[in-house]
């Protein structure tokens, strides 16, 4: 008898999930942190590359095989490009809240967590008309209120955990106005990430090192095969800037025609995926932070002159 849980059950009788997401970050993915970047041309416009060139290339791709996907925008990044914002939109793929300027939100107070989800809304609502369900953590390092915080502003569903192969139940203390005491839980995780593949800043990001695209598709698709053997959720994270360029977006395509032809994987947006979990009545999980020992101070020396 396995150790592990049983596998979800998925629509139509397929044995996994899968789903393309995209963070549209722009420029926001490094000014939160470090704002002096604003006065250096080459780095910002290695990021706009993502909302001016990358993003319609990605929407073409996607058009072409007719695959809705989810697109998580920061609110500022939606006031820069609203161009951009409402052509996903229009596109018909689904948009979900990226914070405002992609803030990590476990570096922020309570009350800054606060206003980077509610700024982050307000600008969605103003630019494309929308009220997002769906939430992922900038830097993909989410606080342990965020599923709090979420529950009580509505949210259906975050995408920012990473302990399990298959969207779960996340169960959140009780929460004001009447929101729900769980978020659905699509986990993610490092390998399934192109940052970790293409990113790179003289100074700023990475090693130098940039992965060749058919390397960076050979491990997504080994991490697809074990999910899909699994009876898991494959959760692909790409940004516009990064994959959106010309080989990589060749491979992504390559890899996204390997998918749909697998007939027994079900490709879908998150919010399809979250809605689906939602219908089947999971009991929440609990998660709690661990508690550290305190341990005595290490013991400091005088070294003996001579």
């Amino acid at each position: 008898m396995s150790r592990l849980p049983p596998p979800l059950p998925w629509p139509a009788g397929a044995r996994a999930a899968a789903s393309f997401t995209f963070d549209l970050d722009a420029e926001s993915g490094l000014l939160w942190e470090r704002p002096e970047v604003a006065g250096r041309a080459s780095v910002i416009t290695h990021q706009s590359y993502g909302p001016l060139v990358g993003l319609p290339r990605l929407l073409d791709l996607l058009e072409r095989h007719r695959v809705r996907s989810t697109f998580f925008v920061p609110g500022w990044t939606a006031e820069r490009y609203p161009g951009a914002v409402r052509d996903v939109v229009a596109a018909g793929h689904e948009v979900g809240h990226h914070g405002y300027l992609h803030e990590q939100p476990s570096a922020l107070t309570e009350a800054g967590e606060v206003t980077a989800l509610d700024r982050g809304l307000e600008a969605l609502e103003a630019v494309a008309g929308i009220r997002p369900v769906g939430y992922r953590a900038p830097m993909w390092d989410a606080s342990w209120r965020t599923g709090r915080l979420l529950a009580e502003r509505g949210f259906l569903y975050d995408s920012s955990l990473m302990d399990g192969d298959s969207p779960y139940e996340l169960a959140v203390d009780a929460p004001a106005a009447g929101g729900p005491a769980s978020v659905v839980e699509i986990p993610i995780h490092w390998a399934l990430d192109d940052w970790e593949r293409y990113a790179y800043l003289p100074d700023l990001v990475g090693s130098g090192l940039i992965e060749a695209p058919a390397v960076a598709r050979a491990v997504w698709e080994a991490e697809l095969d074990g999910l899909r053997s699994a009876g898991g959720c494959w959760v692909l994270t790409c940004h516009p800037f990064l994959t959106g360029r010309p080989g990589r977006a060749l491979e992504l395509e390559r890899l996204l025609e390997r998918v749909l032809g697998m007939d027994d994987v079900w490709l879908a947006p998150l919010e399809d995926v979250a809605r689906h979990t939602r219908s089947l009545g999971l009991t929440p999980r609990v998660l709690t932070p661990p508690e550290v020992p305190s341990t005595p101070a290490p013991v400091t020396t005088t070294p003996v002159q001579s």
